[in-house]
């Protein structure tokens, strides 16, 4: 197991290394489906360090030119829940109108800050925008976000791995795992 680095910092494996693979290239097939054809550019916009894992791996494994965009936002500010106000700290470079674009998510707990992206990029006239998400945390949104694309509904617990990090650690392990609590409370 890669990670060994971690002890036992790891209570169990929610979602191995081979289960991500398989759902990256069965969510590729059919993102590419969907596009193949279009004239439209297809752009893909990662959010957060957490989707840069999938994103990369995603990438790779669809069958139609992209291009690949990264955001940054905040919600929580030194908070650990968020305000509701979201801050752009790193918008697009790219000009959207008229694309295909594909956010790329790492995972969906609350979808606060994912309704609002959604509500920020239409303003900007693309062809279309459809979300890929890796995980999503059911029963935790506090808006109905539409999900085109969705790897695992997985358990209300605190994950990392596969992207996913506590105090920016764990990112590169290529599973995702429940982190002990006493890891993360104090």
């Amino acid at each position: 197991m890669n990670g060994e680095w971690y002890g036992e910092d790891i209570e169990r494996v929610v979602v191995s290394a081979e289960a991500i693979q398989d759902k990256v290239t069965e969510l590729a097939e059919r993102v590419s489906a969907d596009l193949a054809g279009s004239e439209e550019d297809v752009i893909l916009v990662g959010v957060f360090k957490g989707a840069v894992m999938f994103m990369a791996d995603f990438a790779r494994s669809l069958t139609v030119p992209v291009k690949m965009e990264f955001m940054a936002l905040s919600s929580y500010g030194d908070a650990t829940t968020s305000s509701g106000t979201v801050r752009i700290l790193k918008d697009i470079d790219s000009d959207i109108k008229d694309k295909n674009v594909v956010i790329v998510e790492d995972i969906i707990d609350s979808g606060l800050t994912l309704s609002w992206l959604l509500k920020y990029l239409e303003g900007h006239a693309p062809k279309s925008v459809t979300v890929v998400s890796m995980l999503r945390k059911p029963g935790m949104q506090h808006t109905d976000i539409p999900v085109d694309y969705l790897g695992f509904d997985i358990p209300n617990e605190f994950v990392v791995g596969y992207g996913l990090d506590f105090a920016e650690r764990y990112r590169e392990l290529p599973f995702i795992g429940v982190l002990k609590p006493e890891v993360y409370q104090d």
